[in-house]
């Protein structure tokens, strides 16, 4: 199909040719027609975005949750999930590692693992890697993880997704709401994943927020075994796009309690990490630091002096911790540079 400016959508216009023909498969591949390269503008906080360049587009799609791209950066393949970066070939291992590992080294056994979100599939693979026998992976749009293992060259692959959606092997996937399948199970785990992108404060009705609220945090905390863990992304510790970690930082506390909520800021990422316990996680730096030794695979991003160096959180959220959570407000009691920022 070839189209003319922005009024009609060719990958729309294919979707509904196959609806109409009853197409069993669809494969869509978007190629641009001169012009300057097709772009990406993904917003980062009230008026700062960041534009990325992209190369081939392997996958354009709108599922029936969002818009899902696959396409090359000078990152790599990237995944864009509605315009945000969701992971890149050059980085998503620093990502995932971040996310994944300091949460399972301070976990008192990693054997079962429930993961929510986290569609690309690589946390499930790390988890067994680390010694999971049993990982839950769940996530509510089939058709995106289906165009990751597809698309992607990390995480699932067209066989391994196969087989865990058929459950042969440790890793059994479940196409379903993620708040649903924790309130309507009594298992426990040892280690629960949230990987999902951000809340959407702008959207109240936006069906990825229930998975940010209290509630839910609750819901998974009553899940855990007994020395378990949940661990989510919990947005960037940069000054002005911080408003998701502070407030996940208040939930955390809300819901486990001061000493129970540890940090891990990746040094060579944009991201944040949260775990809660429901013992005391006070010495978390030094714990996971000294159970590295134990674990069954060598991480590729991490090691002792990182746990140990990047397990402090910010003057900010130590400082709303020490006055209590409440004391976090729209700014966290910080006034914002005012000097133009254009990237971060």
């Amino acid at each position: 199909m070839f189209t003319c400016g922005d009024s009609a959508d060719p990958v729309e216009a294919a979707r509904a040719l196959a609806a109409a023909l009853k197409a069993g498969t669809i494969s869509l591949e978007v190629v641009e027609r001169g012009g300057p390269p097709r772009s990406v503008v993904e917003p980062l906080s009230p008026g700062l975005t960041r534009r990325w360049e992209l190369g081939r587009v392997h996958a354009d799609a709108r599922t029936a949750y969002q818009h899902v791209l696959v396409a090359d950066t000078t990152h790599g393949v990237t995944l864009f999930c509605d315009d945000e970066r969701q992971s890149a070939e050059s980085t998503q291992l620093t990502y995932h590692e971040a996310l994944y590992l300091p949460a399972a080294l301070l976990a008192a056994r990693r054997e079962r693992v429930l993961v929510i979100g986290s569609s690309e599939g690589v946390v499930s693979e790390m988890a067994v890697a680390a010694g999971a026998t049993h990982v839950e992976h769940v996530d509510i749009d089939a058709e995106c993880v289906r165009i990751c293992a597809e698309h992607l060259p990390y995480g699932y692959t067209p066989a391994s997704l196969a087989a865990a959606e058929r459950g042969d092997g440790p890793v059994r996937l479940h196409y379903a709401d993620g708040h649903a399948f924790v309130h309507g199970t009594d298992e426990r785990w040892d280690v629960i994943v949230v990987d999902l992108p951000d809340e959407r404060p702008d959207e109240p009705d936006a069906q990825i927020n229930r998975l940010y609220a209290a509630d839910f945090l609750a819901a998974c905390a009553a899940r855990l075994s007994a020395g378990g863990v949940v661990v989510c992304q919990a947005g960037s510790p940069a000054l002005w796009r911080d408003a998701t970690l502070r407030a996940a930082w208040a939930r955390f506390h809300d819901v486990f309690g001061a000493g129970r909520v540890a940090y891990y800021g990746s040094d060579e990422h944009e991201w944040a990490f949260l775990v809660g316990a429901h013992r005391p996680l006070d010495a978390a730096a030094a714990t996971a630091a000294d159970a590295l030794g134990g674990l069954r695979t060598r991480p590729a991003t991490i090691d002792g002096p990182a746990l140990r160096a990047r397990m402090t959180p910010p003057v900010a959220l130590r400082r709303s911790a020490e006055r209590g959570p409440a004391s976090l407000g729209r700014t966290g009691g910080r006034q914002l540079d005012r000097r133009p920022v254009s990237s971060d």
